[in-house]
């Protein structure tokens, strides 16, 4: 009987035993997949991030697989470690890389009691394991193969490490969230300072996050960081590290969150987003032409850009500045009774078309943005998108008109919670458009000072559009000049008519515009879509003599012996898109805008005494404010607007691109002013006009007709049919006096 009961329970024990040997031994053979070696994670220790280098040389970024900072164990502070073994490993310096106490403490209590707060069994060093290499899915194996993968490299770790060595190579890869791997970098993002200046709460909050990096973030969830941290702390009295009275005593200290976002992300992060594509795209030509190939997140390359960090960094000062007081100004409108329902009606409106309205109420912690800073906030759906519409966006882009090199890239208002980027988002153009209608009309043989009607008119074949001036005025005559200048609409949609559609689409493919334009009237006053990078290169042409320019990000890419493996031999661009004489002779034109025009307040308010050209546009219903200024030194352009057409300013006065778009590039222009080193870089005179051109110029901007003018205005059809005159040449004498073209 004892044989028989004996037999019951040693067989199925071997049989166990067995299966756990057979288990095991299909691991190690890598039947689950292979196992590390020594020479994996001394690779993975000497991976090194590329550096990006602003065109004056300043680190901007970096490009890794993970985003740390190493460092040697004596730069750790003491009660770092401590810490960090009281919380996570107390018998740390007792085992070999696994805790059989531990171990079966988590199957009794977790596994057979289904304990939630029995803990985790994992050793430091099992931890470094899973963090070095990942975990494999095995299906219904998932769990233990990994376990037992962690066991067996932990044991090889301690092996080949001593214990300062492994909580080293701990501390220098743990993740924290955020991009965020290795102590020191993450003292920087929430403590602004070196790992080695830490205090004992301020490691214990860093700590506490190695619980679950996101749920104990202290700037997302500050009061569960704080009470994980006083946790820590409790924990390290009771293994010893600090009395009981200096443990209460920093149980009642505040948090002390002093947080830095990354450089990347705060200033920099769209147009690294830019630079890593190019990088990318380098790098396989450079492998085709050499077969070497080259990673930029391991490789440790140095990459040369064309940003001027100075520049960036006023434009973006000019931006965060300004959007920040429009952004007050829209909200303000909004939380009138009258604004408050218009809004609900919009934000109802885009969620039935988003399909999400059955899931309005689910809640959702996330981060959101202002411009007090980011804050972590428990957000239902239908509140998300709520607050999410009601936000302004915008973008800053600037290039040198003559190579093409990008200056200045904004790509938003935050990367980190919104990385749309901006400078390539398509909207509609409104006046902006006009400078490559005019550019056209020239290109055509359309005389500077011809005259062009300002009365107005109906189109009939176009259900009665007729188009508005800005200001409402209407009658007399301006000339190309003036109605540029003061981006007058019944006078462009005249030239139009005059030059025709066909040249004018013309120019626009030539000089890279991606949306297709539709012959329309109203395409005189700007209802095409652009990018902001794409009006920019048609700028450029009227800034560099006519001619197109591919922007771009990169200089050179050394590699870490500082063998060169990439440099940029751009020559000057050739492919001409308009003649030298029209360039100047727009530019005159947009000069003319900022002496005497819409742009006006470039001078008159931020004191740009320096030659500029530019151009306001307004598009329909103030839903997007474009701005765009040059010189033969730079290019920039500012565009600020909603994401949907919907939400927008109620009037000029806050939602012209005088007063939405143009005091980004106006503040931008006084900073360059006053900074001497950017003023002789890109502040560049414009080329003499030659004597022909100064007299093809002289002419009033505006005239009243003529006594007999106004008579035969008396017998003209106020009807234009767009669809007749669109394609015919220029009118004769009979239909000019007789119809309004």
């Amino acid at each position: 009987m004892r044989r028989t009961i004996r037999n019951f329970i040693l067989i199925p024990l071997l049989l166990a035993a067995g299966a756990l040997g057979l288990f095991i031994a299909a691991i190690y053979a890598g039947i689950f997949g292979s196992l590390p070696d020594k020479g994996d994670w001394e690779h993975m220790e000497t991976a090194t991030a590329s550096l990006v280098q602003s065109a004056d040389g300043e680190l901007i970024g970096r490009f890794f697989l993970e985003n740390r900072t190493n460092l040697d164990y004596e730069q750790l502070p003491a009660h770092l470690v401590d810490a960090l073994i009281a919380t996570e490993d107390h018998r740390f310096y007792r085992h070999r890389g696994l805790d059989t106490r531990s171990m079966v403490r988590v199957l009794v209590r977790s596994v057979l009691l289904r304990d939630p707060n029995a803990g985790g069994g994992s050793t430091i060093t099992q931890q470094l394991a899973k963090n070095l290499f990942g975990r494999e899915r095995h299906g219904y194996l998932t769990l233990p193969v990994n376990k037992t993968k962690e066991i067996i490299i932990a044991r090889r770790l301690e092996k080949a490490f001593s214990k300062e060595e492994i909580l080293t190579f701990y501390l220098n890869s743990v993740p924290f969230g955020e991009n965020v791997f290795g102590i020191e970098t993450a003292a920087q993002r929430f403590f602004s300072k070196p790992a080695a200046e830490l205090s004992v709460q301020e490691s214990a909050v860093l700590v506490g996050m190695l619980k679950a990096n996101t749920s104990y973030n202290p700037r997302l969830y500050p009061d569960r960081s704080l009470a994980r941290r006083n946790v820590v702390i409790g924990q390290m009295e009771r293994r010893g590290y600090l009395p009981p009275e200096a443990a209460d005593s920093i149980q009642n200290l505040p948090l002390g969150l002093t947080y830095s976002a990354s450089f990347s992300e705060a200033q920099t992060g769209y147009f690294l987003n830019v630079v890593k594509r190019e990088t990318t795209r380098i790098l396989e030509d450079v492998y085709e032409e050499t077969g070497v190939k080259y990673h930029p997140e391991t490789d440790g390359l140095l990459i040369r850009t064309t940003l001027d960090m100075a520049l960036q960094q006023y434009a973006l000062g000019a931006f965060r500045t300004h959007l920040g007081v429009m952004q007050s100004r829209l909200d303000a409108q909004y939380r009138t009774q009258a604004g408050r329902q218009q809004f609900e009606r919009i934000v109802e409106r885009e969620f039935q078309r988003s399909g999400l309205s059955g899931r309005g109420h689910e809640v959702r912690w996330q981060q959101v943005f202002s411009w007090d800073g980011i804050r972590a906030d428990s957000l239902s759906v239908r509140d998300s998108l709520y607050y999410a519409m009601g936000l302004l966006h915008g973008g800053v882009f600037a290039i040198d008109p003559a190579s093409g090199a990008i200056t200045t890239y904004i790509g938003g208002i935050d990367h980190a919670t919104h990385p749309w980027d901006q400078v390539m988002a398509r909207r509609q153009l409104a006046s902006a458009f006009k400078p490559i209608l005019y550019a056209a009309a020239l290109e055509t043989g359309i005389a500077p000072c011809s005259y062009f009607d300002n009365d107005s008119l109906v189109i009939t074949d176009f259900t009665g559009y007729s188009p508005v001036n800005h200001d409402g005025s209407y009658g007399g005559r301006y000339s190309m000049t003036g109605a540029l200048a003061h981006s007058m609409n019944v006078p462009t949609f005249n030239l139009f008519m005059e030059t025709g559609f066909e040249p004018v689409n013309r120019l626009w493919e030539e000089m890279g515009f991606s949306y297709p334009l539709r012959n329309i009237p109203s395409l005189a006053l700007g209802t095409a879509e652009a990018r902001i990078r794409e009006l920019a290169v048609a700028y450029a042409a009227f800034a560099n003599g006519g001619y197109l320019v591919e922007p771009y990000t990169i200089t050179s890419i050394s590699a870490p012996d500082g063998s060169i493996i990439y440099q940029n031999e751009r020559s000057r661009p050739t492919k001409r898109v308009v003649s030298e004489e029209t360039s100047l002779l727009i530019s005159a034109m947009l000069r003319e805008a900022v002496n005497n025009g819409t742009a006006a307040s470039l001078r008159s308010r931020y004191g740009v005494n320096f030659p500029a050209a530019a151009k306001t546009g307004t598009s329909q219903n103030y839903a997007d404010a474009w701005f765009a200024a040059y010189n033969p030194g730079l290019v920039m352009v500012s565009r600020v607007g909603a994401s949907s057409p919907a939400v927008h300013f109620h009037s000029g006065t806050n939602g012209s691109a005088s007063v939405l778009a143009l005091p980004i590039v106006g503040m931008t222009m006084q900073q360059i002013q006053s900074d001497p080193a950017l003023k002789q870089r890109f502040i560049r005179p414009f080329p003499s006009m030659p004597e022909h051109l100064v007299s093809a110029l002289d002419c009033a901007a505006f005239e009243e007709k003529r006594f007999f003018d106004r008579l035969i205005d008396r017998f003209r059809d106020p009807t234009v049919t767009f669809e007749e005159e669109k394609h015919e040449e220029k009118p004769g004498l009979l239909r000019r006096l007789f119809r309004r073209n």
